[in-house]
């Protein structure tokens, strides 16, 4: 606790040198960039490589226009997350637990421990995944030696946020590098890569669950109380005017965040479908994904998505043990070392994969777990960002109140739609 009191002084220290006069141009932006590049990364995490690979190999470039959908709600979802840290000082966990009942708040706080535990499954098993296809290491003794990488990322947010900021950035950036070069190495038709993001249309039903898997996979509960927390107390606005200042720079960093990842999952799309449906190739497990790249391509092309995987599931591990933290310290007020809750969350996976069940099993299992939290995530957010009384002046206006309510009923329902056809 003394920690944060530190860094919180430190924020209000940097909120005075921000508005100053002496501060211009973009220099005023820097100080705000971080919160959502961690974010975004879990809008990366294996589960999506596996969703996108699979609907670029079935269906080309038919469903790329879901992921620019699906990026424009999480644009507008992390915007309310991080706002509501700015209004508040407070992130969505404690604000929950002041406006819920203690059960209530109790009940949240178990379920979105599952989801943690969910998201580390994941997240944990990518990066297995990962080391195992570079370096051809056993799944056991790789969730190991992922286990050791976790470890030495959590060590970044030791040196505070700003080494973890940049050590997460770092790695967003290397998965960015390796998708410019696989669609280079791809070359997708353009005119249809064109059509398939600006025309909306299903072929048939699978296509329509696809869709849903994409859409369901994209906002991730964790995501949404961490960005909230990111932002509570990094730059301290003491008036009504300056909070609002602070959100419009943090809306850049959001949207800037929000385009990369969006780059990254319509890139697994359009390489996906540009090398296996191009060749008839339906994949949907990321080992054959894998195989095929070293044998339609070159052994460049498969390194550079082994590499892809390991660092997005490395960095989002991390990001879901802070998220982890969040939500214990916001609901029931309780804190434990971030090392113990790593190695406590990361029994599981390993657990699974000595038992030999198929990681992308696993991962698919994991995010029809994921699809139970976001609701209890979502919905409390929209609830307090549209509350006068809790937001001020930063409340939400009628028309995000109205389109926030019709995301949260499309995105429940869809990932209802999922656990049907999942359970079926």
């Amino acid at each position: 606790m003394d920690r944060n009191r530190s860094l919180e002084k430190i924020h209000s220290k940097s909120a005075k040198s921000v508005f100053s006069k002496e501060v211009k141009g973009w220099k005023k932006i820097l100080p705000f960039l971080g919160p959502a590049f961690i974010a975004a990364i879990a809008y990366i995490d294996p589960g999506n490589f596996a969703t996108n690979i699979a609907a670029g190999s079935k269906y080309g470039y038919l469903l790329l226009w879901v992921i620019l959908f699906s990026n424009i709600m999480a644009l507008i979802i992390q915007s309310l997350s991080a706002k509501l840290g700015i209004a508040t000082g407070k992130n969505l966990a404690e604000i929950a637990r002041e406006e819920f009942p203690k059960p209530v708040s109790i009940g949240l706080w178990i379920q979105g421990e599952l989801v943690i535990m969910a998201t580390d499954l994941a997240e944990f098993i990518g990066a297995a995944l990962g080391i195992y296809l570079l370096f051809g290491i056993p799944l056991l003794e790789a969730s190991l030696i992922a286990a050791v990488g976790s470890f030495a990322i959590l060590e970044l947010q030791r040196r505070g946020y700003r080494s973890l900021e940049a050590g997460i950035t770092a790695m967003l950036f290397i998965v960015v590098l390796s998708f410019i070069v696989q669609m280079f190495f791809a070359k997708p038709d353009v005119p249809s890569l064109l059509h398939g993001l600006f025309t909306p249309q299903f072929d048939g039903v699978d296509s329509v669950i696809l869709a849903a898997g994409i859409l369901g996979a994209t906002v991730m509960p964790h995501a949404i109380y961490l960005h909230s927390a990111l932002t509570q107390n990094r730059i301290v606005g003491e008036t009504d005017k300056e909070k609002k200042q602070i959100f419009r720079f943090e809306f850049i960093d959001i949207l800037i965040a929000m385009l990369i990842a969006g780059f990254i999952n319509g890139a697994m799309l359009i390489v996906s479908s540009a090398l296996f449906h191009k060749n008839g190739l339906f994949v949907e497990d990321l080992d054959v994904a894998f195989n095929y790249f070293g044998e339609l391509v070159n052994p460049v092309s498969a390194t550079l998505f082994g590499l892809g995987l390991l660092i997005a599931g490395l960095s989002s591990s991390s990001v879901g043990t802070m998220s982890g933290d969040v939500i214990m310290q916001g609901f029931i007020h309780f804190r434990i070392p971030l090392y113990v809750r790593r190695f406590i969350t990361m029994v599981p996976p390993i657990a699974v994969i000595a038992l030999g069940i198929n990681p992308t099993t696993a991962l698919v299992i994991s995010q029809v777990i994921l699809s139970f939290g976001i609701g209890f995530a979502l919905i409390p957010l929209i609830m307090f960002t549209s509350s006068k009384r809790i937001m001020g002046n930063l409340v939400n206006t009628k028309w995000i109140t109205i389109i926030s309510w019709v995301m949260a009923i499309l995105i429940v329902g869809l990932n209802i739609f999922i656990l049907v056809q999942t359970f079926q």
